[in-house]
């Protein structure tokens, strides 16, 4: 079997235009923003109008990511969406996006949920897909409505999470040294209850009772999440760079699943990279969650803080609890 490689062909990203701030925050619950900015680093998060969805939001990130790939969307052989808050149960966002988008009949299409990690999960499904010659070109989406399933009473998690989508276009290349070179999944099931929304599936469908209760809202224990982040980030940001043969001065840019501003920088101190080195902008967003690196990634590129030749390190951590690094060479 002849292995190709997979090249990020192009990025694109869409943010809401409504901003929740902290001093909006302030007003809603019992916290502050000096608080706040000083536990996580996040100034602002955008919100989804009425008339948003993270589908709609999706079809946007993945235009803008076509034009930048100059990829029509009859090339596309295979649509993954990673989301927890897809637009409902079933059809996947991932079909309404092909329909809305005007892609093929008969072109695989499906969701994937790993939370936070989530993007970076279908980015990897995506790369061995072109790798064994299955498909040409992926589109790979992270989108997310977090507002949706947010408990604006509860301090501990209202203040943390915002909406977005982010997409690339992978493309298949005879070039084994270009694109995805190494990657890592992993999962703990163990912590599972760290981070969830405990109402909404099979287990407790939706009742009043649990509607009331806000059963449908994502809960968290911060302290242990935390813990767990700290230190995967920094294993797996290791990991990656040594399937490569790296070295921290040969990373132009690591883009880190936006959770936490102390997270990424104790990671950072932890494996040897200076602050520079780590792309933030969660102090605009806050944690879209799947959406997250997918729009890091985009930002990134379109800033010139990366681009073709340099290699690049992906990671997210999330609910699962899981994470997942991939090694880029752009």
């Amino acid at each position: 079997m002849t292995l190709h490689g997979a090249l990020i062909a192009g990025t694109g990203s869409f943010l809401p235009e409504r901003k929740l701030t902290n001093i909006d925050l302030e007003k809603m619950v019992d916290t502050s923003d000096e608080w706040i900015v000083q536990r996580t680093g996040i100034r602002e998060r955008r919100i989804a109008s009425p008339g948003e969805s993270s589908a709609s939001m999706a079809v946007i990130a993945a235009q803008r990511a076509l034009e930048s790939s100059g990829t029509r969307p009859e090339e596309i052989d295979l649509i993954l969406c990673a989301t927890i808050t897809p637009d409902m149960p079933t059809p996947s966002n991932a079909c309404l996006i092909q329909h809305a988008l005007g892609c093929r009949r008969g072109i695989g299409a499906m969701d994937l949920n790993a939370a936070c990690s989530g993007f970076v999960y279908a980015l990897v499904t995506a790369t061995n897909f072109i790798k064994t010659g299955s498909a040409k070109t992926v589109l790979v989406i992270g989108a997310e409505t977090l507002s949706r399933i947010t408990d604006y009473t509860d301090r501990s998690t209202c203040i943390l999470f915002g909406d977005g989508a982010g997409a690339v276009v992978l493309k298949q290349t005879t070039d084994l040294g270009a694109g995805v070179q190494a990657f890592e999944l992993g999962a703990d099931g163990s912590g599972a209850m760290l981070l969830h929304v405990p109402a909404g599936g099979s287990r407790h469908p939706a009742d009043p009772e649990s509607v009331g209760a806000k059963l449908h809202t994502l809960k968290m224990s911060g302290r242990d999440v935390f813990k767990f982040a700290v230190a995967q980030m920094a294993e797996s940001i290791e990991k990656a760079m040594n399937a490569c043969k790296l070295t921290p001065d040969q990373i132009k840019l690591v883009i880190p699943h936006q959770s936490n501003a102390r997270i990424i920088d104790s990671a950072a101190t932890k494996i040897g990279l200076t602050a520079d080195r780590m792309f933030i902008n969660i102090d605009r967003y806050g944690n879209t969650s799947a959406a997250s690196v997918a729009i890091a990634l985009d930002e990134a590129i379109r800033a010139g803080r990366c681009g073709r030749g340099d290699w690049v390190v992906i990671i997210g951590i999330g609910g699962g609890l899981t994470w997942a690094t991939v090694t880029v060479k752009l």
